[in-house]
């Protein structure tokens, strides 16, 4: 990949939105129902740039500023714990410190995800690489890789995990899982890459033990397949930390999830499964009025279901079906370790919203289920047309959601 490609590419991206925000500021009627929606004149900061704080970007500046207040524990402490301790660098502004720090960490993001991905599946196809991030950009919600929002920081450190565990770099695996899971609930699912990494680690072994007639291992190297397991513990130690938190300054060490009602969306704080929400939408399409709500779950589901469905072709793809005429000899083979870990990722990062009883933000979630992009990515040149409708899809998606959030609509 040209050197040049990922900055003209993100550059112009960041142009592409901030184009959107200014005009959609001429043609759509200003919302603004939101807390703390007062406090953004105070920040001294062009309308088309303080609006990328709007709804969740606001919360995590007061938390900033100030701590948790009742019921804001819903948000994960790292990201708004780098804009307090960052702000003396950019003005005392918070809310472009947030800004900055989420551009600059979906920037760098980017770059390790095509590193990681160079050395995994794309080492012949640079064209492939270049639809991944093409996709990832265009994706109706990627705006809030930019936002005042933990999507850029989350990226950088989901990326960052993957990379260094292909590069056996264990020590940093924990310290990213470990940052990962202070950041979003969904960091504690890196758990699954680093499972199977482990998984086909032994696997190797194994097969390298059958060669050498063998079976005696060097203390060395036991010591050597022991250290990933170390790497298990990541993703559950920032949890464990916010939750010790929460149950010393709430009695609650799951106070981010029972808080979740609080802020509407129609949230549940107990378990609801994927075939009752199906049937919450279907009342909502039957019965609803068909106001700006009624079109935003229309999106939520489409999108859902979108991402879902690729997501299972992309099982299926990494997975090799030997006698699948013979259920009772059916064998399972993966293809692809990492790709499969990945895949297993992403749909528990699609799944796990949706247990709250609802789609709603999904469109926003979805942006960490990179085997969906991935999938994409690699559609054949010979239906190359599929492409360019799906992106087309995309930018038309992108450029309505990102206008009516920056005029205060909730959308994701």
């Amino acid at each position: 990949m040209n050197f040049l490609f990922i900055p003209l590419l993100f550059l112009l991206w960041r142009i592409f939105d901030f184009l959107i925000i200014f005009f959609s500021q001429k043609i759509i009627p200003y919302l603004g129902f939101f807390p703390y929606r007062d406090q953004l004149p105070g920040f001294n900061l062009p309308t088309w740039l303080s609006s990328l704080a709007n709804f969740d970007g606001l919360h995590y500046i007061s938390i900033a500023r100030d701590g948790y207040a009742q019921y804001e524990q819903a948000f994960f402490p790292l990201y708004p714990l780098l804009i307090k301790f960052l702000t003396p660098l950019f003005f005392n502004n918070q809310l472009l410190t947030g800004i900055i720090i989420s551009n600059i960490s979906f920037f760098l993001g980017i770059i390790i995800l095509l590193n990681y991905f160079k050395i995994t599946i794309f080492e012949r196809s640079r064209q492939d690489s270049n639809w991944l991030i093409i996709f990832l950009l265009a994706f109706p919600t990627s705006f809030f890789f930019g936002a005042v929002y933990t999507e850029g920081l989350f990226f950088l450190l989901l990326v960052s995990v993957l990379y260094f565990l292909k590069k056996k770099g264990y020590f940093f695996v924990v310290i990213f899982a470990f940052l990962a899971s202070l950041t979003r609930l969904v960091g504690v699912f890196l758990i699954i890459p680093i499972a199977f990494h482990i998984i086909e680690k032994y696997r190797i072994l194994k097969i390298k033990n059958k060669e050498r007639a063998t079976k005696m291992v060097a203390p060395t190297a036991i010591y050597n397949y022991l250290k990933p397991f170390l790497t298990l513990l990541a993703p559950f130690l920032g949890l464990g930390l916010y939750c010790f938190y929460l149950w010393k300054s709430t009695g609650d060490p799951f106070f981010f999830l029972t808080s979740q009602p609080i802020f509407g969306a129609n949230r549940s704080s107990h378990l609801i499964f994927l075939p009752q929400v199906y049937w919450r939408y279907l009342k909502i399409f039957f019965t609803a009025a068909h106001d700006f709500r009624f079109y935003i779950s229309v999106i939520e589901f489409f999108i859902f279901n979108f991402v879902f469905v690729i997501l299972v072709l992309d099982l299926f793809k990494n997975l090799k079906i030997k006698n699948w005429k013979l259920i009772r000899n059916l064998k399972l083979e993966i293809r692809n370790y990492d790709l499969f870990a990945l895949n297993i990722f992403s749909f528990a990062n699609l799944i796990l919203p949706t247990l709250t009883g609802t789609f709603s933000s999904i469109p926003r979630y979805a942006l960490f289920s990179l085997s969906f992009f991935i999938f994409l990515s690699q559609i054949k040149n010979a239906v190359a047309v599929v492409k360019y409708l799906i992106m087309g899809i995309f930018l038309i998606l992108h450029i309505l959601l990102l206008g009516y959030f920056t005029q205060g609509y909730f959308i994701s």
